[in-house]
């Protein structure tokens, strides 16, 4: 019996209305590391366009886990916000999921004013040093990944994505690419993936079975001798064995190292450009075409990838990369895949889903230019939407 995209499905212990979910895009609009109106708003717009669930992102657990300004700090001060926010969405009958992690050697000193901590020392391709972390460092990292799900459950949050992608803090450990250890964390896959499951079942005994625990997860790094497909799979195995993740949303690329392989079309490496410090442009236009190189767009590129995960493991899989056309969705339900999770899309049609149900529309207006990536930094958008019409703009009263 075929399977309605369009139908309520369950997600661990929350009930969703339908399979397509709102992916977490970096807001760039939580000043002081706190929620505002114009991120509720942000927000309830993506739920009254009629996804299941919106996904609040880049949610650091701790002030040093911060990789850029604006960015959301899990700490009581955050909470009231959260709860706020929490409620506009549900009002809009959506969930609500926080994107929690550490930013790792993504990290920003000049926004965090800390050492930029990684699973081992070394230099970013834009010249930001980052250190190995001790053993208290990495106990302190996984208390402050349960306390950070602490808040999100008392806020009233549906759901909590652990980021375990994009060569932030937990790839890093995963990733041969970035992990050099000699220790019980580096070396063998099962080292290198220890801290991930500690964060996982940390992140579990919180949430019980009161929020769903979702891992946005690297397939593969897109960076040579980082995380192959195989050896992510395998990972993925053992934390399947552990019995703490609801889903695995399947991704791969990363801000470290080739970013565009994340998100594949155009590349605006003069936009990018401007937002860096002068310092950081001249070693850009030394290395830009290096770091962000040309990926040509192809619907649901990560689809390749991901069918591996699902021939492979019985834990729930959310597709995700450049999927914008109605009849991928439904085939990618239809061979398996519990969710979808859409994020361009939806910034340059918040209502998409709504009008893919009505039978409005067939697929979504996106033209995949890129201009929305280095938005992030001062309210992302969609630069083709008139700014009267972007979610965030209009502010609830």
């Amino acid at each position: 019996m075929p399977v309605d995209l369009f139908a309520p499905a369950m997600l661990g212990p929350i009930r969703l209305r339908n399979r397509i979910v709102k992916a977490a895009t970096f807001e760039g609009m939580s000043r002081r590391g706190l929620v505002t109106p114009q991120l509720i708003d942000f927000h309830r717009t993506f739920a009254a366009g009629g996804v299941a669930m919106t996904t609040v992102a880049y949610c650091a657990v701790s002030p040093e886990g911060r990789g850029a300004p604006s960015e959301i700090v899990l700490r009581p001060q955050a909470r009231d916000g959260l709860a706020q926010l929490a409620d506009a969405v549900h009002a809009e009958g959506a969930a609500v999921s926080a994107q929690v992690g550490h930013a790792g050697p993504v990290g920003n000193p000049r926004v965090t004013r800390a050492r930029v901590l990684s699973a081992s020392s070394g230099r970013s391709p834009l010249g930001t040093r980052h250190h190995a972390m001790t053993q208290a460092d990495i106990d302190r990292v996984v208390d402050d990944f349960a306390a950070g799900a602490a808040i999100l459950l008392k806020a009233g949050f549906d759901a909590v994505e652990i980021h375990m992608g994009h060569h932030y803090l937990l790839n890093a450990f995963l990733s041969p690419r970035f992990n050099h250890r000699r220790d019980d964390y580096g070396g063998a896959l099962e080292n290198r993936v220890r801290l991930l499951r500690d964060v996982a079942a940390a992140v579990r005994a919180v949430a019980g079975n009161q929020m769903a625990v979702i891992a946005k997860w690297e397939m593969v790094d897109g960076v040579r001798r980082g995380l192959t497909v195989p050896e992510s799979l395998a990972a993925a195995a053992l934390l399947e064995a552990d019995g703490n993740l609801d889903a695995l949303e399947l991704t791969g690329g990363g801000s470290l190292a080739n970013p565009m392989f994340l998100f594949r079309g155009d590349v605006p490496r003069t936009e990018f450009a401007a937002t860096l410090t002068p310092a950081q442009r001249f070693g850009f236009r030394l290395v830009g075409r290096w770091f962000m190189r040309d990926y040509p767009f192809e619907e649901a590129y990560f689809r390749p990838q991901a069918r591996e995960f699902l021939g492979a493991l019985k834990t729930p899989l959310i597709l995700l990369g450049g999927i914008n056309r109605l009849d991928t969705m439904n085939s990618a339900i239809t061979e398996g895949f519990e969710f979808v999770a859409l994020g361009r899309a939806l910034l340059r049609e918040p209502d998409l889903v709504r009008r893919l149900e009505a039978g409005d529309v067939s697929e979504s207006s996106c033209i995949h230019c890129n201009k929305c990536m280095p938005t992030i930094y001062r309210g992302t958008h969609c630069v083709l939407v008139d700014p009267a019409d972007r979610p965030g703009q209009r502010v609830l009263a």
